[in-house]
């Protein structure tokens, strides 16, 4: 009577082997004859498996792929097409978003996953095709969105193309540890490399020529109030009359509207912060006074940075378009992309090369460091945690100063200096 090794047999006239696999006895038949050898390879294969079931390292799959049971045993899920995974991992990101970086997401994976093919199934994706579709986004035309009017752009930034494979990378790691995708598509692939952006601030005279060509008054406080604060555009739209404590001369930055139109807290922690105004500055706010702080104050909604909390704020914004508007809006605060647009316009009147409208933050750094101000203390004014950025950003205009601290060095130790020279000892015995 033949011999078997435990956990083979003969099926018909093939043999099988069985295990148990997640708590069940499963039999794979191999297609080979009852033969002595093979009885042989069967026990050892069985014996492989086992050990690779018990050591978690066994893929049933690629043990038996023509098994009925690979499909019922596989790691890798259900295929669902590109978009159908960007709804889920979108959803299940709502919880730990803002409204704001949501949307962002929302918008970068859309334009990846077309330019991929937002219909194609996860599963059939390769390196390849994350390596083109990086190359379309930097090189190719953007697709016009936004109506006739905006002719088609080609190629996008480093940095846009970057932070839009950074979100797609997000999506694919999560289909990857929820089985979807069998390896990690985005293991390997690296940013682009990119140059960090120099700050180009305004000098003193350009500055003066914008707040003279600037359209309006209000507009003009605003430049000024921007320059010497070194608040971020959004945090200036949402500025109200009641953050403005008109004794101490002092700002509470606790709100900023985003560009899709919801009022959120500054960009960080440190963001919520009382800013100390300098003379130009409060001088700005007297001049603002006459024109908005009688306005009617409006009830805003605040998102918190925990999920679905908000708080209501009553604002009587400092900035309103509504006095300016030539199309009868009565819009309550500007949006961070008009400001933009006015300060495009202010630029062009006054005959000074265009810079973004985020050079205000920049000029203000620049000038209160080669004017020695504390690093922390500006740190503080412009809502970082550290004055670690200011080194980074900042560090070329913050040597402009060494002549002045060299003269605050020599007179505090010309002061502090013996007036004769110390005499030396005779008797230098003890020295032995």
């Amino acid at each position: 009577m033949a011999v078997y090794p435990t956990g083979v047999e003969v099926h018909g006239e093939s043999l099988r082997i069985w295990f148990i696999y997640q708590g069940k006895r499963v039999r794979e038949n191999l297609g080979v004859p009852d033969t002595p050898k093979n009885r042989k390879m069967a026990g050892e294969l069985r014996a492989s498996v086992c050990f690779a079931i018990k050591t978690g390292t066994f893929n049933y799959a690629s043990q038996f792929p023509d098994s009925s049971n690979a499909e019922k045993f596989s790691t890798v899920r259900k295929q669902i097409s590109l978009l159908e995974l960007k709804s889920k991992w979108l959803g299940l990101k709502e919880m730990e978003l803002s409204l704001g970086t949501l949307r962002r997401y929302d918008c970068h994976l859309t334009t990846t996953i077309e330019t991929i093919g937002e219909h194609r199934y996860i599963g059939s994706l390769n390196t390849e095709d994350i390596l083109s579709a990086r190359k379309e986004l930097l090189n190719g035309w953007q697709k016009t969105r936004h109506g006739l009017n905006h002719p088609p752009k080609k190629g996008r930034s480093v940095p846009t193309v970057n932070s839009y494979m950074a979100c797609l990378g997000g999506m694919l790691g999560f289909a990857f540890k929820s089985g979807y995708l069998k390896t990690d598509l985005m293991a390997g692939i690296t940013p682009l490399a990119k140059e960090r952006p120099v700050p180009d601030p305004l000098t003193s005279d350009e500055y003066q020529r914008v707040v003279a060509a600037c359209p309006t008054l209000q507009f003009q406080n605003m430049v000024i109030f921007a320059v010497n604060t070194g608040v971020r555009h959004g945090e200036l739209s949402a500025l109200a009359w009641e953050d403005v404590d008109t004794v101490n001369w002092t700002v509470t930055v606790s709100r900023n509207y985003s560009l899709k139109g919801n009022f959120t807290l500054p960009k960080t922690n440190a963001g919520i912060r009382t800013i100390q105004l300098t003379q130009p500055a409060i001088d700005a706010l007297k001049a603002q006074m006459p024109l908005t702080r009688m306005m009617a104050s409006h009830k805003v909604s605040v998102s918190l940075r925990e999920y679905k909390k908000k708080r209501t704020d009553e604002c009587t914004f400092i900035f309103s378009p509504s006095i300016t508007s030539m199309n009868g809006k009565k819009t309550m605060c500007y949006v961070p992309g008009s400001i933009n647009s006015a300060w495009r316009t202010a630029l062009r009147r006054a005959g000074v090369r265009q810079r973004r409208s985020y050079e205000t933050r920049n000029t203000y750094a620049c000038w209160a460091l080669v004017a020695g101000a504390n690093p922390n203390f500006v740190a503080h004014q412009m809502g970082h945690s550290s004055a670690q950025m200011l080194f980074t950003v900042y560090g070329k205009w913050m040597t402009e100063n060494n002549h002045d601290q060299v003269g605050i060095l020599n007179a505090s130790f010309t002061q502090n200096a013996p007036l004769m020279p110390i005499e030396k000892p005779h008797n230098l015995n003890y020295l032995i």
